[in-house]
């Protein structure tokens, strides 16, 4: 260990990574090394012989894609192989969020039959949909399941299930289209030769597989890290020209294009397609090859975010309303049949982390059936939460800390007292609050060669976060407000500590009154903060990034 800077040290001891082999395999990861063989997964040689033999006999084929950033990417990805197959005979369907709602649907399988379809690939969903597959069974349709969720006691009865979370993979928390990225390096290792395709053709495409691990709250560690370190590479050089026209329309760089880029800016962009409009554009924008298409693309998915912005807006304003004249039980309950289903998973997101619960927000769909979307403060799962309040709900779904739900129209106004019942029995005891931490020190310490030394241990994000320092004993110089058109919902704060050493921090959708302490000019606080390099206009500027002040 000792050939790294203390601080790299440092923050790689508080990862439990004390010995030099550990250290070198986490800082360079390698494609070779780090890549499981895809024929580890059980019935991996199972699927590839399936779509062989599909693609040999020209039978068509439907890629049935989840509509969020996981399932898109994934579908991207199999579109991609079935060019390098030069192959046509195929069909990318993504279900609507609003009138289908998630996973295989019965409805579609009768379209299927219907277009003489002979075998579906599931991406990101399917491993519950033991009716659905049974149906197309029935129907003469071969399903392959590429699935990453927690499979049910029965398994569905699919031509093959790839979905290390049901076999002896060695990653069981790969993203959905991180399975279907392994499936296409499968195929492409078995059928290089026969399909005159060059061997690791599939490394271009772990663009898609690395966007989709860093949109779905997957942990970046293992195989994992691999891909998302991999993906950001690839990333930064892809040439899809839907890609480049949206980073464009940001104004980000696509050479500097960062993980922070990817989560606040890109993801919400492809997310908002299946929340307001049609999931299928940006699906368009991810695989098209036409510049014209990709840049109309570009600017409709960012009007539309906008426009999610503002519904998101205008119902938090209603939620902090109902809830001046409410008292707030373990777990909170809030609908109105008005609100757009595709955003309730956003409002509830903010709910939680402003009130510290789990919440559970509904509206109404087109076919007039309650749904919405929960999301847990991490002191409860949403899924086993609402096992435990089974009676109430039509459907659920989901894992620990994100899910969403269908309600009896009669039940919704009971939910949120079975709900905070169900909590005490499911609840995770919790610690007492301490200031987590990874190294406590001054401002001198916010420079660039501690930024590179930090760097070395990116992409960051879910179980590998980036390191937090603690700023003890600063003063607040100055406080200024930034924002779109002078919005100011943003903070800017000068702090300086005894030494006079000076460093510029931000925070966004934040206030005076956002913290702890209500800021003001002069005062002394503890401040909790990651590094964060902007980028703005092409001007590099080190700056700090709030987590909390106390």
């Amino acid at each position: 260990m000792q050939k790294y800077g203390e601080l790299l040290r440092t923050l790689l001891e508080k990862r439990s990574i004390t010995d030099s082999a550990q250290a070198e395999i986490f800082l360079n990861p390698d494609y070779e090394r780090d890549f499981h063989d895809p024929f580890l997964m059980k019935d991996m040689e199972r699927a590839c012989v399936r779509i062989f033999e599909a693609v040999d006999n020209n039978k068509k084929i439907v890629i049935y894609a989840d509509y969020d950033c996981d399932g898109i990417p994934g579908a991207v990805i199999l579109k991609d192989l079935f060019k390098k197959l030069r192959y046509e005979n195929y069909e990318v369907y993504i279900p609507q969020r609003n009138s289908e709602g998630y996973g295989l649907n019965i409805d579609s399988i009768k379209k299927f039959k219907e277009s003489g379809t002979k075998l579906v690939i599931t991406i990101d969903l399917g491993i519950t949909a033991v009716a659905e597959i049974a149906q197309a069974e029935v129907d003469g349709i071969d399903v392959i399941v590429t699935d990453h969720h927690l499979p049910p006691k029965i398994l569905p009865r699919a031509y093959a299930i790839l979905n290390p979370k049901t076999d002896n993979y060695p990653e069981k928390m790969l993203c959905g289209a991180g399975v279907v990225f392994k499936l296409t390096q499968g195929f492409i290792k078995k059928y290089s030769e026969y399909f005159k395709i060059k061997e690791g053709a599939e490394k271009w495409m772990l663009d898609m597989a690395g966007l989709a691990t860093l949109s779905d709250m997957v942990p970046l560690l293992g195989e994992n890290r691999a891909i998302s370190y991999f993906g950001m590479k690839v990333l930064k050089k892809s040439p899809r020209p839907g890609l480049q026209k949206l980073l464009a329309k940001m104004n980000i760089d696509q050479r500097h294009l960062s993980e922070d880029d990817v989560g606040f800016m890109v993801t919400p962009r492809l997310n908002a397609a299946s929340r307001m409009d049609d999931p299928m554009r940006a699906f368009e924008l991810l695989s098209t090859e036409n510049e014209m298409q990709a840049g109309v693309l570009a600017d409709h998915l960012s009007k539309i975010n906008d426009e999610r912005k503002t519904i998101v807006t205008g119902i938090m304003r209603e939620v902090n309303k109902k809830f001046e004249k409410r008292e707030m039980r373990e777990v909170i309950v809030i609908g109105n049949p008005e609100w757009r289903v595709g955003v309730l998973g956003l409002i509830a997101g903010r709910i939680s982390d402003e009130y510290k619960k789990p919440v559970f927000v509904w509206g109404k769909d087109e076919n007039d059936c309650i749904k919405g979307s929960c999301r847990s403060d991490g002191s409860v799962s949403v899924v086993e939460l609402m096992t435990e309040t089974r009676e109430s709900f039509i459907d659920f779904g989901g894992h620990e800390y994100a899910g969403g739900f269908t309600v009896h129209n009669q039940k919704i106004h009971f939910l949120e007292e079975a709900l905070s019942v169900s909590f005490h029995k499911v609840k995770k005891e919790k610690t007492e609050n301490e200031i987590i931490y990874d190294i406590k020190t001054d401002l001198s310490a916010v420079n660039m060669k501690n930024w590179r030394e930090i760097e070395k241990m990116s992409p960051f994000g879910f179980g590998n976060p980036k390191p937090v320092f603690l700023f003890e004993g600063v003063s607040i110089e100055k406080i200024k407000k930034f924002g779109k058109n002078g919005s100011g919902e943003h903070l800017e704060i000068i702090f300086s500590d005894t030494n006079e050493n000076k460093a510029k921090a931000i925070s966004f959708f934040s206030n005076h009154d956002s913290f702890e302490k209500t800021l003001s000019e002069g005062i002394s606080v503890n401040l909790l903060a990651t590094f964060d390099l902007s980028r703005f206009r092409g001007r590099e500027e080190l700056r700090l990034r709030i987590i909390d002040i106390i």
